[in-house]
């Protein structure tokens, strides 16, 4: 009555063992990740290949690095107050009525034209306009502070830090440093000035690395898909109206992945009232 493996004694169409260790090397080897006038192999190609890497001790893909194939390097800071990252998302505004996402082309076409606006383009379409989401996120906890903003200015930015860092140490968090692309908004003096007034250190991703800011970047990803995208908005009012009680639910009680299941409030020593 002992268990044994469900494998099948005998597999006439496995794939020969040199093609499975051929297939096995792509993901480590940089030279097939960047070779000339091809576009580098991802997930999705090599995941369907034929034979499995398990027999072989390969890491599962979503474990490496797409630009090099290396293992990726996974941290955690020991507590909140030591990283902040910060970015901004860009999303196109609702026409009222709602947009071509939820209704379609042509019912959006129509709400877009009935929107009143300030503006118009040269063929006739309102101008919406965008909405800026800043987000400043704490590595340790993953907790997330965002607003809506009209713009990614230096002025828009600084104000942001400013906002964020007063909405942190009402919850025990005071930041020591924040790390950011290049963005011009990042580099400008007025930026810096404003970290230095707040004692915070500024660092800086490197260029074309967006994976060193992946903790926001996801977080911005989870952002469009929860709240700006989950469901059919009426107006940019309404969407933006649902925010807050969103990020509430984020904070307080959904559940994150790399927090065991637990939500980011769960890693903050915070005073009574924000509990």
């Amino acid at each position: 009555m002992a268990d044994r493996s469900s494998r099948p004694r005998r597999s006439p169409a496995r794939t020969t063992q040199r093609t499975e260790r051929r297939i096995c090397k792509l993901p480590r080897h940089a030279s097939a990740w960047t070779r000339p006038n091809r576009r580098p192999f991802g997930p999705g190609p090599l995941h369907r290949a034929p034979g499995s890497g398990v027999r072989y001790g390969m890491p599962p893909l979503a474990h490496l690095d797409r630009a090099s194939g290396a293992p990726v390097r996974r941290y955690e800071r020991d507590r909140p107050d030591e990283m902040v990252y910060i970015d901004v998302k860009k999303l196109g505004n609702i026409p009222d009525g709602g947009g071509h996402r939820a209704l379609g082309r042509a019912v959006g076409r129509r709400n877009l034209q009935a929107t009143p606006t300030v503006s118009r383009n040269a063929h006739g379409n309102p101008r919406l306009g965008y909405g800026f989401l800043h987000t400043a996120l704490d590595d340790h906890s993953r907790l997330p502070y965002t607003e809506i903003l009209t713009d990614e200015t230096k002025e828009t930015a600084a104000a942001f830090l400013l906002h964020a860092q007063t909405w942190f140490a009402a919850r025990a968090i005071v930041i020591e440093r924040v790390l950011t692309d290049n963005g011009s908004c990042y580099r400008s003096r007025l930026w810096g000035e404003t970290c230095a007034r707040l004692g915070i250190t500024h660092k800086r991703t490197r260029p074309y690395r967006p994976q060193t800011n992946g903790k926001v970047e996801r977080f911005h990803r989870t952002l469009a898909d929860e709240w700006a995208y989950a469901r059919p908005h009426a107006s940019e009012a309404e969407r933006r109206a649902a925010l807050d009680p969103w990020l509430h639910m984020y904070n307080h009680h959904r559940g994150h992945t790399a927090l065991k299941g637990q939500p980011p409030i769960s890693r903050i020593n915070l005073p009574e009232q924000y509990i």
